[in-house]
């Protein structure tokens, strides 16, 4: 019989004229909504009133209504509201919505996104050639993006729960030696060999290096102190903090690396303390794609180390400075890394490196 209703304790459930059962409940707010689905049978219209009520009781009951929201909505509040965000991460997330979140989940109401549709999406990205970390970064934001959902109460759960998907497998790291450190820094223009060498012996980022003042350099005491680094966002360079609490650090450089700055100061700096270390041929700021292409690149070619990345004299200066007996900790506070997995890295190849010589020794025992 159509209409039939029954009452209860908690909510209420009628019979349709299709024949399902829908479940209608008071939300806390005292409006009755119904269940965003009907049921086949009165008892599974019963479970889920119950469930429901046990849900408001806990404090864990959704406005299944919110979750009608669709993605497209929902990530453009997420966005207005994420102003912490530093220029170059919010420009990262942009381009990440736009290109690998938006075009699958923009019409999807957020209740409708479950476990098997972010599966499913992470396959098609791996099928259309997205490499792993792009994946990884993308299935994060989306992640990040739905916490904020659960935490609103629009949708009751994450289900960003695939394992292992966040994981993003490091690029190889390679390590320059000190020949070949000093072979680069004299391959390049002489206003970039204090480059090189503080890149290699302090682990500066690129970004440090490039907004590096004057007045952050004390020649008598050694050191040089990271404040402050020059960011490339879209094209438009500006100015901002240290990367993190931890990245705001003063480092102690070795002697060579002084006089080289010594130099290079006399040279190539104005004297005002706010000028910028390191520019451009022109007195430009320097840009990193500009000086890979013209500057870095020919001069690995030429010192026989084609595929070393600038980057990767970061990796050599907290490689090198373990092998010089620099703890874990000490490797963290000298290139500003926040936690212990990078760091760890630098031990790894020290750890690797030794390894390959006592097969070494191996060999030369046996063939005595």
């Amino acid at each position: 019989m159509a209409d039939r209703r029954t009452r209860r304790r908690f909510g209420a459930v009628r019979r349709l004229p299709s024949g399902r059962w829908q479940a209608r409940y008071r939300n806390p707010d005292g409006h009755m909504i119904a269940a965003p689905t009907t049921f086949p049978t009165k008892t599974d219209a019963d479970r889920y009133l119950a469930k429901v009520e046990a849900d408001q009781l806990r404090g864990h009951w959704t406005d299944p209504r919110l979750g009608k929201t669709t993605f497209a909505d929902w990530a453009d509040r997420w966005q207005a509201s994420t102003s912490n965000l530093r220029a170059n991460t919010k420009a990262s997330y942009t381009t990440i919505l736009r290109h690998h979140l938006r075009p699958t989940f923009d019409p999807w109401p957020l209740a409708s996104i479950d476990v098997m549709a972010v599966r499913t999406w992470l396959a098609n990205l791996e099928a259309a050639g997205i490499g792993p970390s792009t994946r990884a970064k993308a299935y994060r934001l989306l992640g990040r993006i739905l916490a904020l959902a659960v935490e609103a109460r629009y949708i009751p759960t994450n289900p960003c729960t695939v394992r292992g998907a966040a994981s993003e497998s490091p690029p190889e790291m390679r390590v320059a030696t000190v020949p070949q450190i000093a072979a680069l820094a004299t391959a390049v223009p002489p206003r970039y060999t204090a480059l090189v060498l503080l890149a290699a012996y302090g682990g500066l980022r690129w970004g440090e290096l490039a907004g590096l003042r004057r007045k952050r350099i004390n020649l008598d005491a050694g050191t040089v102190t990271i404040a402050e680094q020059l960011l490339e966002v879209r094209g438009t360079l500006t100015f901002g903090p240290a990367k993190s609490t931890a990245g705001h650090r003063t480092i102690t450089i070795p002697t060579a690396v002084v006089a080289a700055l010594r130099e290079h100061l006399g040279s190539f700096v104005h004297t005002d303390p706010d000028a910028l270390v390191f520019l451009g041929e022109r007195g430009a700021y320097l840009r990193r794609s500009n000086f890979n292409r013209r500057v870095w690149i020919p001069a690995t070619r030429r010192v026989g180390v084609p595929g070393l990345r600038f980057h990767d004299l970061r990796h050599t200066a907290g490689t090198l400075a373990t092998v010089a007996g620099a703890t874990l900790r000490e490797v963290m506070d000298r290139l500003g890394h926040s936690s212990t997995a990078a760091a760890i890295r630098y031990q790894h190849v020290v750890a690797e490196r030794d390894r390959a010589i006592a097969k070494g020794l191996d060999r030369l025992i046996d063939a005595g």
